[in-house]
C-alpha cells in the first residue's frame, strides 16, 4: 500500500486518485439515480473542458466554438441510435415506414444515402470521433498555415458554430431541426433508459474521462507538452528554433474536438436526445467557463469547475427560478475576481501552503516532544545515583 501511495505521489497523480474515488465511489453512493443521472450528464461537458484546457490553456489557442465538436458527436451517435428506433415496426403508421419520423413530417420519402451507414454501430463510433477531428483540421490547418490566431481566430470559431446551428435548424427534414433528434431508446436492444442501465452508462463515462485525464496528462509530461506551452509563451521563438508551431496548434485542437466529439457521443446515450441547442455559440462559451472556473492549466480542476457550474446552474434554476441567470453571472464573475486561476489555483496557492505549515507546526511540535523526551531520560540515571550516593552517605554517618 505504501509503495503504491508512494507512485503515486511520485507520478502526481493524487488528484487524479481523488477525482476517481469521487466520481466512482462517493457520488454512486450518495446519490439517487436521477441525480447521478444529471451528474453524470454534467461529466460528458467535462471532456470538453479537457480539450480547453489542452488547446487554450497549455496550446494558448482559444476556441469559442467547442460546442460545434460536441454537437457533431452527440448527433453521429444520435443517427445510429435514431435509426434504430425507426424500424418498420415500431414506425408502421408513418406515410413511409423504416425512416426517422422527422423526415416523415416533412415528407421525405427514402433514407438519404449518407443516412445509410449509421445503421452499424461500428461506423458510427468511428463518426464519433472523425467527424469532430476532420473539421477540426480543415478549419485549423486553414488558419493556422496562414497564422491566424488569438481573437481573430475565436470570432472564426464561433461563426463556425453560428453557421452549423442554422444549418441543422434549416434541413429539419434531415437533421430533426429545431428540436434535434429525441426519443431515442434502445442501443442494440438494450434500453438505454432503465435505472440500471443509467448506472453502467455513468460508470463508462467517468471512466473514460478518467482514462481522458490520464491521456491529456501524459501530453502534458511529455516534450510534446514542454512545447506546447514554450509555443503559447514565445511563439516565435519556437519557430526560429526550427518546428513547425502550425502543425502542433493543428494536432492540439484536433485532440480538443475529439475528446469534444466523444463528450457528445456519451451525453447522448444519457440524455436520450440531441438538439442544436448544444452546438450553438451560447453553449460553447459556457464550455470555457468551464475550463475558466476550474482552471485553464488543471485537467482535474476543469473537471471540478464542470461539475461546481452545472451543479450552480441545476440549483439555482431549481431554488430561484426567475434570478438564476443574473446568479450564475454572479459566480462566474466572482471566482473569476477573486480568483483568476480557477479553482485549481486556489487549490495550489491556498491550500497546498496552508496544509505545508500545519504540516511543518505538527512536526516540529513532535520533534520538541521527543527532544524534552530524550533530556528526561538522560537526566534520569544521574538523579538516580544521585539519590544513590546521598542514601549511602547517610547510612554511614548513622
Amino acid at each position: 500500500m505504501n509503495n503504491l501511495t508512494t507512485w503515486i505521489n511520485k507520478k502526481g497523480l493524487g488528484s487524479v486518485a481523488l477525482l476517481a474515488v469521487l466520481l466512482l465511489v462517493v457520488f454512486p453512493l450518495a446519490l439517487d439515480i436521477f441525480r447521478l443521472n444529471l451528474v453524470g450528464k454534467y461529466l460528458t461537458y467535462g471532456f470538453v473542458a479537457l480539450g480547453l484546457v489542452m488547446v487554450w490553456g497549455y496550446g494558448g489557442i482559444l476556441s469559442l466554438g467547442q460546442g460545434v465538436f460536441f454537437g457533431l458527436g452527440g448527433y453521429a451517435m444520435a443517427m445510429f441510435l435514431k435509426l434504430e428506433a425507426s424500424d418498420p415496426i415500431t414506425t408502421k403508421i408513418q406515410s413511409t415506414p423504416g425512416i426517422p419520423d422527422f423526415m416523415d413530417w416533412n415528407q421525405l420519402t427514402a433514407l438519404p444515402l449518407w443516412w445509410k451507414p449509421f445503421e452499424h454501430l461500428p461506423f458510427a463510433l468511428i463518426a464519433v470521433i472523425a467527424i469532430p477531428t476532420l473539421l477540426a483540421f480543415i478549419i485549423s490547418y486553414a488558419m493556422f498555415k496562414r497564422r491566424v490566431g488569438g481573437v481573430y481566430f475565436a470570432i472564426i470559431t464561433q461563426a463556425v458554430a453560428l453557421i452549423l446551428t442554422v444549418l441543422i435548424i434549416g434541413q429539419q427534414g434531415y437533421t430533426g431541426g429545431v428540436n434535434g433528434m429525441t426519443d431515442l431508446k434502445t442501443l442494440l436492444g438494450w434500453d438505454i433508459r432503465t435505472d440500471s442501465a443509467k448506472y453502467i452508462l455513468y460508470y463508462l463515462c467517468s471512466a473514460v474521462l478518467l482514462g481522458s485525464v490520464l491521456l491529456c496528462l501524459w501530453i502534458q509530461k511529455s516534450k510534446l507538452g514542454t512545447l506546447l506551452l514554450a509555443m503559447r509563451d514565445k511563439e516565435d521563438r519556437v519557430r526560429f528554433s526550427g518546428y513547425d508551431v502550425a502543425s502542433f496548434k493543428v494536432f492540439v485542437f484536433c485532440l480538443a474536438a475529439a475528446l469534444s466529439g466523444i463528450g457528445g457521443a456519451l451525453f447522448t446515450l444519457q440524455v436520450g436526445f440531441m438538439s442544436p441547442s448544444f452546438v450553438g455559440i451560447v453553449p460553447s462559451i459556457e464550455m470555457v467557463i468551464y475550463a475558466a472556473v476550474g482552471g485553464r492549466m488543471s485537467l482535474v480542476g476543469a473537471v471540478y469547475g464542470t461539475l461546481l457550474v452545472n451543479f450552480g446552474k441545476t440549483y439555482f434554476s431549481e431554488s430561484f427560478p426567475d434570478l438564476w441567470l443574473f446568479l450564475m453571472a454572479a459566480l462566474f464573475i466572482g471566482v473569476t475576481m477573486a480568483f483568476p486561476d480557477g479553482l485549481a489555483g486556489v487549490w495550489s496557492q491556498k491550500v497546498v501552503p496552508w496544509w505545508k505549515r500545519k504540516q511543518a507546526q505538527r512536526l516540529a511540535i513532535q520533534r520538541a516532544v521527543k527532544a524534552d523526551a530524550a533530556l528526561d531520560a538522560s537526566d534520569a540515571p544521574a538523579t538516580t545515583a544521585n539519590t544513590a550516593l546521598s542514601g549511602h552517605v547517610s547510612g554511614q554517618a548513622a
